[in-house]
C-alpha cells in the first residue's frame, strides 16, 4: 500500500453512505503491500559446461543454494541453457546450466550441444566439469580444446572428489590443459566455498554484454508442444531454446533477454505440464515445480494455446496456475496458419464455455511457426502490465462506489440489508480492493462489482480480486 493510500486511511475516510469512518473502526494492517519487486540489474554470468551426466545441474544447485536444477541419475536432462541467480560473498552472478556438450551428438543432443557452445561463448566464465571418477574421456578433451582457445576464464571443476582416494585420481586432470582442478563434490558441498571464491577471482565487475536494470518478466506457458520454444526463438532471433518435434523438449525453465518494442523484456520459456503434479515423476515432478515457479516469479504470462485443437484439460491446468499467482495473462492461440473457417467458429465456442474464468484477458491470434502477428503480443503485454500496476485513488473510487451501490444495492442477507461504509485499494499486482461493510456480501454482488469496476477504471489483462471485510459489533461498557 502507498503512502498517499495509508495516509487516506490513517486520517479515516467518508464511506459509501457519506458517513466519516474513523481509522480506529478498522484493522489495516493486513491490506499494507509487501516490498515492491527487486530490479533485476545487469550480472556477470557463469556459463557450467561438461559432457551428459557429469553432475552439471547438482554444482548449479549446490552453487545456488536450493535445488532449482532439474536432477535425475541418467543423462540428458538438462537440455536448454537455463539461468538461476546466485550470491556469494555479497556478489551477485548468474548461474547458467547447460545440457550435455558431445562434439559428434545427432539430432535433439545437436541441438542441445549447441546450446552450451553458444553458452561458452556469451559467459563471462566457465566451468568444466568433468568426472573424477572417471576421469578425462575424449569428450572432456574435445571441450578442452575449444575452451583453450577461447578468451573467456576456465575453471577445471574435478567433481565427484568425496574422499583422499579419488583426489589423487583427480590429479590426472592436469593433462586437459586448463590448469589446476579445483576438486569439489557437488552433492555432498565439499569445495564448493573454495571454488565460488575462485570464481569471483575471475569473474569481472560487469557483464560482457550489459543490458540496463529492470526487465519485465514473461513465462511463456502451456501444454507440451504447444509451440512455447519456438515462440521464444522467434522472439528473441536466436536459437536461445532447444525445438524438436518430441513433446517435453524443456524440462528447466529457459531465461532470454529479448528487446521488443523499444524495451528489454525477461522471457521464461517453461516445461509443457503433462499431468497433475500430484501425478507427475521423476525429472517431471521437479519440471512441473520449477513451472509453477516461474509463473510465480513473472509478472505477466503467456499461455500457449494450440489453436487447430480442441482446448483441454492440460491448457485449463496450467490457466488455473496463472490465474491463481494472479498475474497478467495474455492468451497466445498459436498455429493460427492451420485454423480454417470452420475450426475458427468452434473455437469461438470452446472459448466462451471453457475460458470462462478469465474473460478479461487478452487474446492474440499468432503463428510462432511463421512469426504470423507475433509483433502484436508486446502491446497486449504492456496493457496487461499496465491494469496489473494500476491503482485508484481512494476518493475517486468512493464516489464511483456510492454511484453503483445506490442504484444497485447489495442484496438482502438474513433479513438485513449490508451496507458498504467504505473501499480502498489495499494493493496493486494484481489490483486488491477490500470492501469495509457492516455484513457478508454474496459471492454474486462481488462479481457484479468486478464487472463494473473493469467496465469504470478498464483492467483489461489483470485479474482482480475483492475481499471483503465485516465491521465487528462493537460491545459498550457500562460506566
Amino acid at each position: 500500500m502507498t503512502d498517499d493510500v495509508v495516509s487516506d486511511l490513517a486520517d479515516g475516510g467518508f464511506a459509501g453512505d457519506g458517513t466519516w469512518i474513523e481509522e480506529s473502526d478498522w484493522d489495516l494492517a493486513e491490506f499494507i503491500d509487501g516490498d515492491d519487486a527487486e530490479e533485476h540489474l545487469a550480472v556477470p554470468v557463469v556459463a557450467v559446461v561438461g559432457r551428459p551426466n557429469v553432475g552439471k545441474s547438482t554444482l548449479v544447485n549446490r552453487i545456488i543454494g536450493r535445488r532449482e536444477a532439474v536432477v535425475e541419475d541418467f543423462p540428458g536432462v538438462t537440455r536448454d541453457r537455463v539461468s538461476y541467480d546466485a550470491t556469494w560473498a555479497g556478489r551477485r552472478f548468474t548461474v547458467q546450466d547447460t545440457g550435455g556438450w558431445e562434439p559428434d551428438a545427432k539430432g535433439l543432443q545437436q541441438s542441445v550441444a549447441r546450446q552450451a557452445e553458444q553458452a561458452m561463448r556469451t559467459a563471462d566464465a566457465v566451468l568444466l566439469v568433468v568426472d573424477a571418477v572417471v576421469g578425462a574421456t575424449a569428450t572432456d578433451e574435445a571441450a578442452a580444446r575449444v575452451l583453450r582457445r577461447s578468451k573467456t576464464p576456465v575453471i577445471l571443476v574435478a567433481n565427484k572428489v568425496d574422499d583422499a582416494r579419488t583426489e589423487a585420481e583427480a590429479a590426472a586432470l592436469w593433462s586437459l590443459g586448463l590448469g589446476e582442478p579445483r576438486m569439489v563434490s557437488a552433492t555432498h558441498g565439499r569445495g564448493a566455498g573454495d571454488l565460488l571464491d575462485d570464481v569471483l577471482s575471475v569473474l569481472p565487475e560487469t557483464p560482457r554484454e550489459g543490458t540496463g536494470g529492470g526487465p519485465r518478466r514473461v513465462a511463456l506457458v502451456g501444454k507440451p508442444n504447444v509451440g512455447k520454444s519456438s515462440l521464444l526463438n522467434k522472439l528473441s532471433g536466436d536459437e536461445r531454446s532447444v525445438v524438436h518435434d518430441v513433446a517435453g523438449t524443456t524440462v528447466d525453465p529457459v531465461d532470454s533477454l529479448v528487446e521488443l518494442g523499444g524495451k528489454v523484456w525477461r522471457f521464461v520459456d517453461t516445461a509443457g505440464l503433462r499431468r497433475k503434479v500430484s501425478h507427475a515423476s521423476g525429472h517431471e515432478f521437479y519440471a512441473s515445480l520449477r513451472t509453477k515457479s516461474a509463473i510465480e516469479a513473472a509478472e505477466v504470462a503467456i499461455l500457449l494455446i494450440d489453436a487447430a485443437q480442441p482446448i483441454t484439460e492440460q491448457d485449463l491446468r496450467v490457466l488455473s496456475m496463472v490465474a491463481d499467482a494472479g498475474r497478467a495473462l495474455v492468451l497466445a492461440f498459436n498455429k493460427w496458419d492451420l485454423v480454417d473457417e470452420d475450426r475458427r467458429y468452434v473455437l469461438e465456442k470452446e472459448v466462451d464455455r471453457e475460458l470462462v474464468r478469465v474473460p478479461w484477458a487478452q487474446r492474440v491470434n499468432i503463428s510462432a511457426q511463421t512469426g504470423r502477428a507475433v509483433q502484436k503480443l508486446v502491446p497486449a503485454i504492456e496493457t496487461a502490465l499496465e491494469s496489473w500496476d494500476k491503482r485508484i485513488p481512494t476518493g475517486r473510487l468512493n464516489t464511483w462506489l456510492k454511484e453503483v451501490v445506490a442504484a444497485t444495492p447489495p442484496p438482502m442477507r438474513g433479513g438485513r440489508l449490508p451496507r458498504i461504509m467504505f473501499a480502498t485499494q489495499a494493493g496493486t499486482r494484481p489490483p486488491t480492493f477490500v470492501l469495509f461493510t457492516t455484513g457478508f456480501l454474496e459471492a454474486g454482488y462481488r462479481r457484479f462489482l468486478e464487472r463494473r469496476l473493469r467496465e469504470e477504471f478498464g483492467f483489461d489483462g489483470s485479474p482482480v480480486r475483492i475481499s471483503v471485510r465485516v465491521r465487528e459489533k462493537r460491545v459498550r461498557k457500562n460506566r
